[in-house]
């Protein structure tokens, strides 16, 4: 024979996994290397670096998410509004911090009323607190 006959069986591959199944990560990783190097932040980037980056963005969506829902289902509702989300980022101290100068839009303002606003304490006579007791029989 000449030798131009079938040629012979490949072992079969496996599929090819890109970078976020590798790492376990819903979160881009490739994009985010992409953007890392297209930013100009530094000369070079290591693949780490986008690992790493991908999956703290990952984490803060998770709780931001989360605690949106949280505001959500607090208020009786099946949808994650902006106002949930400012809700949930104004109630965490330290999402309060990261978010410091961010407008979310149709957020809303914290709820807060001052305290000379509201109606002052009275002090009740006896006569008054007595009669408000239940009777006894």
């Amino acid at each position: 024979m000449s030798g131009r006959g079938k040629k012979p069986a490949k072992p079969a591959s496996t599929p090819h996994k890109n970078k976020s199944v590798k790492a376990g990560l819903v979160f881009p990783v490739g994009r985010v290397r992409r953007y890392l190097k297209e930013g100009r932040y530094a000369d070079r980037v290591s693949p780490g670096a986008a690992v790493f980056l991908a999956a703290a963005l990952e984490y803060l969506v998770f709780e931001v998410v989360n605690m949106s829902a949280t505001a959500a289902s607090a208020n009786k509702k099946h949808r994650i509004s902006p106002r949930h989300i400012q809700l949930a980022v104004k109630n965490d101290e330290e999402l309060d911090q990261l978010f410091n100068g961010v407008t979310i839009a149709e957020g809303g303002v914290p709820p807060h009323i001052h305290a000379s606003l509201l109606p002052k304490k009275t002090m009740r006579e006896k006569g008054v607190a007595e009669d408000t007791r239940s009777q006894e029989f």
